[in-house]
């Protein structure tokens, strides 16, 4: 890639500046080639979601749909978990009271000595025995609706019974006791032990049920947990704990969970079916009418929509064949009125001519006689000369606006030198500009600017483009520079006027249009001058386009094919000079950034302030500043520049400025 700092301000500068960055940084190469190969599967996607409403509207609807099921699926599940823990646990409740007055009954029990079991007696008994047999009649009651564990108090919290499972405590007991093979210190939480231990009453909170290795590779099982202190037969305290596993309420749950989802899926797959087939109905016809409009601005102005039925769908295809039959009958009476107007044109310029003759000739006598006469009738014989020549250039641009609107200007191309038609143009515009104190500089004519045009269209558009710019001038420099790069030549005329407003730069060519209706015209135009030129540039297969900023002047462009019936691919000249302020702004800016100075080829031009945007009456000729594209240079063999996209909708335009 050939180096330097790309134009500011069009495609084509900026997607250099991109490969620019990208082949300065590490592994741009390599980060470019993943761009493009993760972009390229995805391009048909993007493509089909932009232009596809349908798929947009369903693939709303079903993520919209999708965010309800799952809302209300969460709600769903969360009112049936609570319900289910809340009847779990008032039932947990109710049980675990009924064992804790049970065993507390028990231990309470007076002993009698000669009982049929003596096991059942109080006396002569030793606690631990006493416990295993509570914890064993406890939860044989509850047929794995819940185990039963016993501990010593302080057990699980740094007490006696715990440096030795199955010693003696501190309190007497043995170790702890649980059924099932329920590992009793595991399943039962420390935060529980310690609440049962320090307070009295009934304690409860969710665990998990973990099982000895006598249980084999049984899974630890959600539980909720429920303790309280209680006496043994010998009054010490020891902790007996309720353990209800929660298996069936989260077997429960996950029933309600995948039921849900089944139910959800099936909804979100049926509401998108529902509204593929409801915006299929409605996004056909529309698409039928787009198509019907297309062709209708291709031209083919016969074309209707097919109407069915009497719903609004048919009616709006009513309404678009009223409307498409009215713009048809419409457009063939504009049409109608403009060949008349166009033949009315031409007819009445044609008329005009011979009484204009005749009072041509006797303006000339009355002005050649107006010594003879006093200086009132001398003056009016002078206003009398000159109208009649605006007159003339009146009739003449009216008749050359005529033909263009028939079609019937003809093109004489030959090989001509740009050079020679700039310096005719320049000759003529002299007196002029010695008149307004402006000076004429052209560049880029050290070097043949060779195309194939028609010498005397192409010395109208540019003697009107240098006239307009000496006009509008304000006294200053006028620069014409001309460029050849490609298959493309151009001549870019640059005044340091009043400039352009935006969105004057197309309108512009518009016919008899004035930035100033107050400014008097001092060459006396007709205000058809830049319609002809457009329509001159077009006849060749060019471009004449326009530039300027308030304060700061303007650049008209004249771009034309090298040869006959040659399709333009860009200019080798900017539309907006480099001097502008725009420009200028963005090379400071640049230099700011950079901080210290010009490196290698790509160094920054000075930047100049902002009155160095008007070159000196004593500047040399040809010296203007450093140009900020490499491809502006006249004569550099560079290839041509392509358009900016805000230029290319000015290719079509038309008018006079």
């Amino acid at each position: 890639m050939k180096p330097g700092r790309p134009r500011v301000g069009s495609r084509w500068g900026a997607l250099r500046a991109g490969r620019l960055l990208q082949d300065g940084a590490p592994g741009g190469p390599v980060l470019r080639l993943f761009v493009r190969l993760v972009r390229r599967p995805l391009l048909p996607a993007v493509r089909l979601w932009r232009r596809n409403i349908q798929l947009r509207v369903v693939a709303a609807t079903m993520l919209m749909s999708l965010a309800v099921v799952l809302a209300l699926g969460f709600v769903v599940i969360a009112q049936v978990s609570k319900g289910l823990l809340d009847a779990k646990e008032e039932a947990a409740q109710s049980q675990a009271a009924g064992g804790f007055a049970v065993a507390q009954e028990k231990a309470n029990t007076p002993a009698t000595v000669d009982g049929p079991d003596a096991t059942d007696n109080k006396l002569g008994r030793d606690a631990s025995t006493w416990m295993n047999s509570l914890v064993k009649q406890l939860a044989s009651g509850g047929q794995t609706a819940f185990e039963v564990v016993a501990l010593g108090a302080g057990t699980g919290t740094g007490g006696a019974a715990d440096a030795a499972p199955g010693g003696a405590g501190a309190s007497g007991v043995k170790g702890a006791r649980a059924s099932g093979n329920v590992d009793p210190t595991a399943s039962v939480p420390p935060k529980l032990r310690r609440a049962v231990n320090h307070a009295t009453g009934t304690f409860k909170t969710f665990s998990q049920i973990k099982y000895t290795a006598g249980a084999g590779d049984k899974a630890p099982e959600p539980a909720l947990v429920v303790g309280k202190r209680l006496t043994d037969i010998n009054g010490d305290p020891y902790d007996l704990y309720y353990l209800f596993p929660l298996t069936q309420e989260e077997e429960s749950l996950n029933l309600v969970k995948s039921t849900i989802a089944t139910a959800g899926l099936f909804v979100v797959a049926l509401l998108s079916a529902i509204v593929w087939l409801v915006v299929r109905q409605i996004v056909t016809p529309v698409r039928m009418a787009a198509g019907i409009a297309e062709r209708l601005s291709a031209g083919r102005l016969q074309e209707r929509m097919k109407v069915t039925g009497e719903d609004d769908i048919a009616r709006l295809g009513e309404a678009f064949n009223k409307m498409a039959q009215n713009l048809q009958v419409k457009i063939q009476q504009l049409e109608d009125l403009s060949r008349m107007q166009r033949r009315f044109v031409s007819d009445v310029s044609h008329e005009l001519r011979t009484p204009l003759t005749t009072v041509r000739m006797a303006a000339d006598v009355i002005h050649d006689a107006r010594v003879d006469f006093d200086p009132v009738t001398a003056r009016s014989a002078e206003l009398l000369a000159g109208q009649l020549d605006r007159f003339e250039s009146l009739l003449a641009d009216l008749l050359e606006i005529s033909r263009f609107d028939a079609g019937a200007a003809a093109l004489e191309a030959e090989p001509i030198d740009l050079r020679d038609v700039v310096r005719r143009v320049i000759d003529g515009a002299e007196p002029l500009a010695e008149h307004k104190g402006t000076r004429i500089r052209v560049l880029g004519d050290t070097q043949p600017v060779i195309a194939e045009a028609d010498a005397r269209r192409v010395e109208r558009v540019l003697r009107n483009l240098v006239v307009n710019a000496v006009e509008h001038g304000e006294g200053r420099d006028v620069v014409v520079r001309l460029a050849s790069a490609g298959g493309a030549v151009a001549v870019a005329v640059r005044d340091y006027g009043v400039g352009l407003k935006p969105g004057e730069a197309t309108r512009v060519f518009n016919r008899f249009w004035r930035a100033d209706p107050a400014r008097a015209r001092t060459t006396g135009g007709t205000g058809l001058g830049l319609s002809i030129a457009v329509e001159d540039a077009r006849l060749h297969g060019g471009w004449l386009q326009a530039w300027g900023e308030p304060g700061g002047g303007s650049q008209f462009r004249l771009t034309l094919p090298r040869t006959a019936d040659e399709p333009l691919r860009g200019s080798p000249i900017p539309l907006e000079p480099e001097d502008s302020r725009g420009n200028r702004a963005r090379a400071a800016a640049e230099a700011a950034g950079s901080g210290s100075g010009p490196k290698g080829p790509r160094a920054q031009a000075p930047v100049r302030p902002e009155r160095s945007a008007i070159p000196p009456r004593s500047a040399v000729a040809g010296a203007l500043p450093v140009p900020a594209d490499p491809t502006a240079l006249p004569g550099n063999g560079a290839r041509v520049v392509a358009r900016p996209a805000d230029q290319a909708a000015q290719e079509d335009g038309a008018g006079g400025r």
